[in-house]
């Protein structure tokens, strides 16, 4: 054999080599992180228990401390955010893949992605200085008029128009995470075959006939994955929200209240903790987040493939 050939097994085995330890180093590192979590909150996992995740006291003075508060505004918001922008990042992916012509759809697809450039911090302060006030005054306004008195729905919409709270920051995530989801559609829509297209067009079928029954249909996986994967994004957004959703401590039904998330929450009050058990708290709030968003991120990464297959 010649010495070239052995040159090139020489090379491939350290490249695989070099591949594996890369992998084991981001598990090592997974671990690591999972592991100083554990150990920091260990204080206030002994102390609470289970009960920290139900609790709704966080009281630094008394050092009584729960998440259920701060895990309510997570959550809510984030579901807000991929509720508004999975069907928008739908639209946007299908009139993008489908309908306007390439030379238009290019522009339109760059700055898109740029929305995903724009550090979150930036997002905060134009929800907070811009949106909010805006919102306040000509949506918060005329939902207050005329929904509050329906039945149910009027609880959702209740309270002072201040602009912030759980519905704004859901929209400012919404705006986020939209760049994500229209890429993650748009690419899964570029992996239908074009058989598929073309025959169903031979048939006589309308655009609209080959987008509902042929396209969406044929990447479901992908859009559910990239929901889920959006919903991970949200999920773990900081300053944005820190600015936005208004950091009080409660849990209301109405989306115009303010409210607090785990991430804004750790904002916030990182740098004040001086008690070991509010720091360990805090900590424990930072684990919970971890462990539900590594969750979350896996089932899409499974959706994901599954689409791809």
């Amino acid at each position: 054999m010649s010495p070239k050939f052995f040159t090139h097994n020489r090379v491939e085995r350290l490249f695989r080599r070099a591949s594996f330890t890369s992998a084991i180093c981001i598990m090592l590192l997974m671990t690591a992180l999972f592991a100083s979590l554990v150990g920091g909150a260990w204080p206030a996992i002994s102390q609470f228990g289970f009960g920290f995740i139900t609790s709704t006291d966080w009281d630094p003075v008394k050092s009584l401390f729960g998440a259920a508060n701060a895990l309510y505004g997570t959550i809510v918001s984030a579901v807000i955010a991929v509720l508004l922008a999975t069907p928008i990042g739908i639209a946007i992916a299908i009139s993008l893949s489908e309908l306007i012509p390439k030379w238009v759809a290019k522009p339109i697809s760059i700055a898109i992605e740029l929305l995903a450039a724009v550090p979150s911090i930036i997002y905060g302060m134009w929800g907070l200085f811009v949106f909010a006030p805006w919102f306040s005054e000509n949506v918060q306004l005329w939902l207050l008029d005329h929904l509050s008195e329906i039945p149910v729905i009027g609880n959702l919409f209740s309270g002072p128009p201040i602009g912030l709270g759980l519905l704004t920051s859901g929209i400012i995530l919404a705006i986020m995470i939209l760049p994500i989801l229209t890429s993650l559609i748009k690419d899964a829509l570029a992996t239908v075959p074009n058989v598929l297209r073309e025959s169903s067009y031979g048939i006589g079928a309308h655009s609209y006939e080959v987008i509902l029954k042929v396209l969406l249909p044929s990447i479901k996986s992908s859009i559910l994955g990239a929901f889920i994967l959006a919903l991970g994004r949200a999920l773990g957004e900081t300053m944005a929200i820190t600015f936005v959703i208004g950091g009080s401590q409660d849990i209301n039904a109405s989306l115009f209240m303010p409210a607090t998330s785990i991430s804004a929450t750790i904002a916030e009050q990182f740098n004040e903790a001086t008690n070991p058990l509010h720091l360990a708290s805090l900590l424990e709030l930072g684990l919970v987040l971890f462990v539900i968003t590594f969750i979350v991120m896996g089932y899409a990464r499974i959706q994901l493939r599954k689409g791809n297959q």
